[in-house]
């Protein structure tokens, strides 16, 4: 028998399920088979399907904060731009390789134009948040003068838009993913060449 609470198997479950099928796909009683369970008992878990979703993409959004930073908590502000490009490339790695995330992101990308939620936390993920969470860090930076004074705002659009993009190709062709990190790291270096303060 699993160790693994019945809740959590029934988050597990659905993630798969959505990111294989889509949300309209799945039927309770396939993530509930899923988790290795009877139907019904899914119920005594979560009252339907809409609420699995919700909790799940709050699994996910917290599970993503703890392990990549947010606007709220960036994490400590790098003191030069090498410490910048390895804190970047630490946190790209882990957003391509984490088999939560890439699953998230492939239900973002399917249900993103039927479920306004969806399409709301797809654009937060892919853009909004990261770039407030990089304007806090570029602030800092133009604070300490590690990084030109500019529009942090813009700069950080500027900083995280081409490497939200070059993920999604990873995503879609996985196979690419040496050329891919190759031109993430020429965009950091080119930032970085471009905006240090020195």
């Amino acid at each position: 028998m699993s160790k693994i609470p019945t809740r959590d198997r029934i988050l597990d479950s659905a993630l798969m399920l959505f990111s294989e099928k889509g949300y309209d796909g799945v039927g309770v009683d396939l993530i509930a088979e899923n988790a290795g369970i009877k139907g019904p008992s899914l119920y005594r878990h979560f009252k339907g399907k809409e609420e699995i979703l919700n909790c799940l993409i709050e699994k996910v959004g917290a599970y993503y904060e703890v392990n990549f930073g947010s606007e709220n908590d960036p994490g400590k502000i790098p003191e030069s731009m090498e410490e910048l490009i390895a804190f970047s490339l630490e946190r790209i790695r882990f957003t391509m390789h984490d088999e939560m995330l890439q699953k998230t992101r492939r239900i973002l990308a399917m249900e993103q134009f039927r479920n306004s939620k969806i399409a709301q936390l797809t654009s937060k993920h892919h853009l909004d948040g990261l770039q407030k969470m990089f304007q806090k860090i570029f602030e800092g930076m133009m604070e300490t003068q590690v990084l030109k004074t500019d529009d942090a705002e813009v700069l950080a659009m500027e900083f995280v838009a081409p490497v939200s993009l070059l993920i999604h190709i990873y995503d879609r062709q996985p196979e690419r993913e040496e050329e891919i990190m190759e031109r993430i790291q020429k965009h950091l270096r080119h930032f970085a060449r471009t905006y240090t303060f020195l």
